[in-house]
């Protein structure tokens, strides 16, 4: 089905400009819709249950250290800023998600009946929506770069615990990605992993590093560490910080309270750091 096109909208994201070299992306925390979009969801896909809920509100003190934040406003049901823009998989032979998804993270339909984009749609969709995000998050990480020589991006998700579709049991409460130790220095993946083994040690959390989640378009594709650039994705399992069952999906802040502390020694163990050639 097509849309008619419609005009571009006036914010795709939020951006809080930084000086550090600390790019902090939330591309899945959006929760508008593009315009004739709703009327062709199912009702369980109105709940917008797979958005990765709270996530700027876990991160709100990242500005504070000097980061760039961009946040997404649209839902990953318009368009997934992580994904590539071909809609390639990014786990080929595991069960995921598309560009513009169909279906939910469970396999039910998103769509009502010949309610579906066709390829015009979805390519209008692109360049409405993901291009600008990439655009932007692409200028921040460059300008991190000019003033520092080199530039950190933190890629920030969350996702229910069990989503039996996408993986087996439960996730664990931190998934750091590296793209198989690909899209950062050693180094720096090192530094992460013993902020993890921490939170594991003192207050009990679980913590996998490049396990079912090892980064995304976004962490595999600016994630360049001989250009200067390293980057890293994290997918936290939302009840560690949430009530992920059913709608309003609310935060709670006891358990978030508890979380929080160990993001922001994340994000401070990446500020901290500095590449040896730099």
């Amino acid at each position: 089905m097509t849309a008619a096109p419609a005009a571009a909208p006036a914010a795709i994201f939020d951006l809080t400009p930084g000086d550090s070299p600390l790019v902090v992306s939330i591309p899945h925390c959006g929760t508008e819709l593009a315009p004739d979009l709703a009327r062709r969801l199912t009702d369980e896909a109105l709940t917008l249950r797979d958005t990765d809920w709270h996530v700027p509100r876990l991160y709100d003190f990242a500005a504070g250290l000097g980061a760039t934040v961009i946040a997404a406003r649209f839902s990953r049901y318009v368009v997934d800023l992580n994904r590539p823009p071909d809609g390639e998989s990014l786990y080929p032979g595991q069960a995921t998600t598309g560009l513009c998804p169909t279906t939910l993270f469970d396999g039910s339909p998103l769509y009502q009946p010949r309610g579906e984009p066709d390829a015009a749609e979805v390519a209008a969709r692109v360049e409405t929506y993901w291009r600008p995000y990439h655009e932007a998050l692409a200028a921040a990480i460059a300008a991190a770069k000019d003033r520092h020589g080199f530039a950190l991006l933190y890629d920030a998700h969350s996702i229910r615990s069990r989503v039996p579709r996408l993986f087996e049991g439960r996730l664990p409460d931190f998934n750091l990605g590296t793209a198989r130790g690909t899209s950062c220095d050693a180094a720096l993946r090192d530094r992460l992993a013993a902020v993890l083994t921490a939170a594991v040690e003192a207050d009990g959390y679980t913590a996998v590093v490049d396990g079912r989640f090892v980064g995304g378009h976004i962490t595999r594709a600016y994630g360049q560490p001989a250009q200067g650039v390293h980057a890293v994705q994290m997918e936290l399992a939302q009840d560690a910080y949430m009530d992920e069952t059913a709608p309003p999906f609310a935060y709670r802040p006891a358990k978030a309270n508890r979380l929080r502390p160990w993001l922001q020694r994340l994000l401070e163990a990446m500020t901290d750091w500095r590449p040896a050639a730099a």
